[in-house]
């Protein structure tokens, strides 16, 4: 399988859940030797390579950052597509009619694609992205092919629920966004599991 260094890749979004990063850091510093090579070979990361035979990771960006901060340097990559021959704006244009970017800020707000920072690790916390992941480990969603299925379930989260600014608040809130999810608001957003019963 290709490696690539962690420092090469190219981040395809602003944001990342800091609390996701910070629970496969944990994970991740759990294993060692053959356990931890086989975490690692279980996750590759997929790449499109873009001018300059830049490579841009399209998923998994919490699993290098995380395996970035436990001193991991290189990684498993998967080859998803070469646009390396393409200009700079035509790039961008297919990155985004294929979803494999998401240049929207932690309020939700649509940025240039140059605002993308340089490395994985320097992507900013949103607490929304990881309250997402919360619910859908909570069983509040289903997990989808659908690409940047957790941005969107982040934005309607933004959009119905205050922003948390402590551990204990982002734990209750977890509990409101599960039930939130599961109500009509969210019907049409991937992996919706219908209304419970009382909802």
């Amino acid at each position: 399988m290709t490696t690539l260094k962690i420092e090469r890749l190219r981040p395809t979004q602003l944001t990342h859940g800091a609390r996701e990063v910070r629970d496969k850091i944990r994970q991740y510093k759990a294993l060692s030797g053959h356990d931890l090579e086989m975490a690692i070979a279980e996750k590759p990361i997929p790449v499109v390579y873009g001018p300059g035979d830049t490579p841009f990771a399209i998923d998994h960006h919490h699993v290098a950052a995380a395996l970035w901060h436990v001193g991991v340097k290189s990684v498993p990559v998967v080859l998803v597509r070469d646009l390396s021959s393409y200009s700079k704006a035509s790039f961008w244009l297919s990155m985004e009619n294929e979803r494999w970017t998401y240049p929207f800020d932690a309020e939700g707000k649509r940025r240039p694609f140059s605002d993308l920072p340089e490395h994985i690790w320097a992507l900013l916390d949103d607490e929304y992205r990881s309250l997402a992941a919360a619910v859908r480990d909570a069983g509040g969603y289903e997990k989808t092919n659908v690409p940047l299925e957790e941005f969107r379930w982040a934005d309607f989260f933004r959009s119905n629920l205050p922003r948390p600014d402590s551990d204990e608040k982002f734990a209750a809130l977890v509990d409101e966004a599960i039930r939130l999810a599961k109500t009509h608001a969210a019907l049409g957003l991937p992996g919706y599991l219908g209304q419970d019963t009382d909802g």
